[in-house]
């Protein structure tokens, strides 16, 4: 099946390249490239595209006016195109809160090179997100209330957290996180996005969750009451030992396709915190942490998943209940319970 995709940018330019770099194989066909929201309204009605990628900066309408418009009119699947600069990156992170499935990093060049250089990584975000589940970024979640900094029932009892995503797992770990208390155990969240998002994400988390939030670091130690976010696509991390562990920087080729890698993280937990692990894997595309997954569920730790059903992308969900039987999978505004009180209660409540 042919994906159909709409380019719209203000560009020619761009809208050429865009163009040429999607359609560098048989499985993606543009079917209209429109200068601006009103030209893309009427190619939106006449070619019903799967896809659209669209400009974050236009003139007149701009592409997060006509997200907002989209997705309250006739929601379709949009792939966000956004310049690596510190606005860029929280324009996308309100993108993708308004319900573009992703970002994509504009080239910072307009040469055919650097367009042939991106094809392979575009044509992949665009074919997954023709994939995804729409419904469930567009359905309304209960949001669970922020923990305060105050006492908690919670103890920690020197478990380590791992959560590890793709496409929609902004929106998930967030949902997720909000019921940790501000003395969780220390956790890792890994999510495989693109550069430039690591850090206005965690310092937006930070305003949400009790924990302390910080950005991964080569050597940091992990401590309670801490959410380490990792998303680094030049490094893979691994935790070095446990307890008293630290994060780890590795320099190593992609993994299945993958930088940072889910199977690198979890194999490495599995190994040195054994039964104290708590690995979750949360929506995005491909298979990668599956075979993680199932390393720590073999040494008891916890194997856990975001429910497929409420998942913007389920493949590695799916490829990780293949992998992993045992998986529990839960939405993910109730893992953060779970997690912390470890009982069929807590999913109840």
């Amino acid at each position: 099946m042919v994906t159909k995709v709409l380019v719209v940018d203000d560009s020619i330019t761009m809208r050429a390249l865009f163009t040429n770099a999607l359609e560098n194989g048989k499985d993606l066909v543009v079917v209209g490239a429109a200068n601006g929201a009103d030209e893309a309204r009427d190619m939106i009605k006449e070619y019903k595209p799967d896809v659209i990628t669209l400009d974050i900066e236009m003139p007149g309408m701009n592409g997060i006016e006509f997200l907002k418009e989209i997705m309250s009119t006739d929601p379709l699947p949009v792939v966000m195109l956004s310049t690596l600069t510190q606005k860029g990156a929280e324009v996308s992170l309100m993108a993708l809160e308004m319900g573009a499935v992703d970002c994509f990093p504009k080239p910072t060049k307009t040469s055919m090179e650097e367009f042939e250089a991106i094809s392979g990584k575009l044509r992949k975000v665009v074919l997954t997100a023709a994939k995804s589940n729409l419904e469930a970024r567009l359905k309304p979640t209960a949001k669970a209330a922020i923990n305060s900094g105050e006492p908690q029932p919670y103890r920690w009892d020197g478990s380590l957290v791992t959560i590890v995503g793709g496409m929609g797992a902004i929106e998930a770990a967030s949902e997720m996180l909000t019921a940790f208390p501000a003395n969780c155990p220390p956790t890792i969240l890994m999510l495989e996005v693109d550069e430039g998002l690591g850090v206005p994400f965690a310092a937006r988390l930070a305003k949400q969750i009790a924990p302390e939030v910080k950005v991964a670091t080569d050597g940091i130690e992990l401590q309670p009451g801490t959410v380490y976010v990792a998303a680094d696509p030049t490094k893979h991390i691994v935790v070095d030992r446990w307890p008293n562990g630290a994060i780890r920087f590795v320099d190593r080729d992609p993994v299945n396709g993958h930088r940072p890698s889910g199977d690198l993280l979890f194999a490495s937990v599995a190994k040195t915190a054994g039964a104290k692990a708590t690995a979750v894997m949360l929506s995005g595309g491909g298979q990668d942490g599956a075979a993680g997954l199932g390393a720590i569920n073999a040494i008891k730790g916890r194997a856990l998943a975001q429910d497929p059903k409420t998942a913007l992308v389920s493949e590695r969900i799916d490829a990780a209940r293949i992998k992993c039987p045992a998986t529990r999978t839960l939405p993910a505004e109730t893992l953060g319970r779970y997690i912390i009180r470890g009982d069929d209660e807590a999913v109840a409540a």
